[in-house]
């Protein structure tokens, strides 16, 4: 019999996502923040399980838009800037970083220039009951970087992705393509 062992975690499942949620503050500068905790909830859907707390969370209430970035390993000392610094006490962790963003062609929220792909998002409502959630947005908008569509195509494995790994809190890049979905899974019919 296999011999397993309990490990003191309950957050197990990897990978998860290292998203860059970008909002603008009062004075207009950026405001990015790393949200480990999110999803698609349907198709064109994000939620972001944020507590009320957070910079992002009034921002995003007030603009009634934001945009998520996936991150990237050439960024990921930014990346986690983004998850340790909070935006209530540092305005300008944008410049810190040394990033730079531009507006979103279709919501009101900067696009981090330096991270490949980007959702635009209108904000839908904040849900918060025992269990959580926080932030539901609707993709209005996605945006690749050209350097990772060499043929007019997205190429995940330029995208470079990185991923969280909540045993050991490291970070990895999620590079190569190994199956195709819908498709692999019909050799067992």
């Amino acid at each position: 019999m296999d011999m397993r062992k309990k490990l003191n975690i309950t957050e197990g499942i990897f990978p998860m996502p290292v998203l860059m949620v970008a909002t603008y503050n009062e004075d207009g500068s950026v405001n990015v923040m790393n949200a480990a905790w999110g999803t698609m909830q349907e198709r064109d859907r994000v939620a972001l399980n944020l507590t009320e707390s957070h910079k992002t969370v009034k921002n995003i209430k007030e603009r009634g838009a934001f945009t998520v970035s996936i991150a990237d390993a050439a960024h990921v000392t930014e990346a986690d800037f983004f998850g340790i610094a909070s935006g209530n006490s540092l305005t300008n962790k944008l410049e810190k970083a040394g990033l730079t963003a531009v507006k979103a062609e279709c919501v009101d929220a900067p696009v981090i220039r330096e991270f490949p792909l980007c959702l635009e998002c209108e904000y839908l409502e904040y849900q918060e009951n025992e269990y959580g959630c926080g932030v539901i947005g609707k993709v209005v908008n996605v945006t690749a970087d050209e350097r990772v569509m060499p043929d007019g195509k997205l190429d995940m494995s330029l995208v470079n992705a990185i991923a969280f790994d909540p045993y050991t809190h490291g970070y990895y890049k999620v590079t190569e393509r190994v199956g195709e979905a819908f498709r692999d899974g019909k050799k067992l019919f």
